[in-house]
């Protein structure tokens, strides 16, 4: 029988126990992703992957990423140059879910995005997007029923379906842009400001003529402009729950209602694939029957709230009251201020 010795038994016992939890930090994530991306793509490559597949762009005016004096980390820092904890985490999420990395140094990404996570947000990405609605309910089957995949078979003409994985740094209005160029078959000669006004536009018509959420709206398009896309788009009229039957034919059949609560939320902000913001703009149909006050409306509204902020969403409710006061606009360009302030 061999003789264990302290060293050995001191390193056995410390490979035992459990690893505390890295510290999420700027710094803690900067190095997680420079080893990574250093230790999985050669010079050249690295410049591709960045460019090319994580279509990053590169801010330095003075001076070009293919520098030949510029090494791998160099490119990273160039790359990345003034982020914030934000905008890292969403670029590790990226490389761990797009990039074809060494094995070896995905365990710490995983281990940094996983001690980030647990400070909230949504568990698992979204899948489908369903927004724009105005006209009648689509109606949907499921094409995969195991991949979950959709197919809208009835008025896909009144709404809109983002049919693209949501990137994992949240959904921006570039990203819409983009989708809707192709969508719609503009040519490369259209600038983006121009495709992205009559994506305005459409996005718009889906709130008829409520005023208080077109106030919603407008404020927040203003943070679009001079060709400021990169920010997180507000997206209206977004389908949370789908239940195939219309409310007449429940009534038809002598059911009460929709037995899903909230089948579309007002508006949706996808700050990266986790962390998702639910905006409510409330009516006097949210909690009161004809002029009488409803408790039970606002039991199920209240309800609702509840169920959605324990799967991860925050949410935000506006009287339709404090929207119709002179300072509304004022007041909402504050609030989306400190909202992306917030969520940096």
């Amino acid at each position: 029988m061999g003789v264990v010795s302290d060293f050995d038994f001191l390193s056995a016992a410390f490979a035992a126990a459990p690893k505390t939890p890295p510290k999420v930090s700027s710094r803690a994530f900067r190095s997680a992703i420079e080893e990574a991306l250093i230790g999985s793509f050669t010079r050249q490559d690295l410049e591709t992957v960045l460019s090319e597949e994580l279509k990053l762009p590169w801010p330095l005016e003075d001076s070009e990423p293919s520098e030949s004096e510029f090494t791998k980390r160099d490119v990273i820092k160039g790359y990345t140059k003034d982020w914030d904890l934000s905008r890292l985490v969403a670029l590790a999420r990226r490389m761990v879910t797009e990039l074809d990395l060494n094995e070896m140094l995905i365990p710490d990404l995983n281990a940094l995005l996983a001690a980030n996570d647990r400070g909230g947000g949504v568990g698992t990405p979204p899948k489908n997007l369903i927004f724009a609605a105005k006209g009648p309910k689509p109606e949907l089957v499921l094409r995969d029923a195991v991949n979950n995949d959709i197919q809208i078979t009835r008025n896909g003409e009144y709404c809109l379906v983002f049919d693209q994985p949501i990137p994992a740094d949240g959904l921006t209005y570039r990203n819409l842009i983009e989708w809707w160029r192709q969508r719609q078959g503009f040519a490369d000669t259209v600038q983006d400001r121009d495709v992205g006004v009559e994506l305005h536009n459409r996005l718009r018509e889906s709130l008829g003529d409520n005023p208080v959420e077109t106030i919603v709206f407008d404020t927040y398009a203003r943070r679009y402009r001079n060709n400021q896309f990169d920010v997180p788009a507000l997206i209206p009229q977004v389908y949370l729950h789908f239940d195939p039957a219309t409310q007449l034919a429940r009534r038809t059949a002598g059911q009460s209602g929709s037995p899903l609560a909230r089948q579309r939320m007002d508006f949706l902000i996808l700050f990266s694939s986790r962390h998702r913001v639910v905006l409510e703009v409330d009516g006097k149909q949210h909690y009161a029957e004809g002029d009488a006050a409803s408790p039970r409306l606002y039991s199920e509204m209240v309800a609702e709230d509840r169920r959605l902020r324990l799967a991860g969403y925050e949410v935000y409710r506006f009287g339709g009251a404090e929207l119709m006061a002179d300072k509304a606009a004022e007041m909402l360009a504050d609030f989306f201020e400190q909202l992306a302030e917030r969520m940096r």
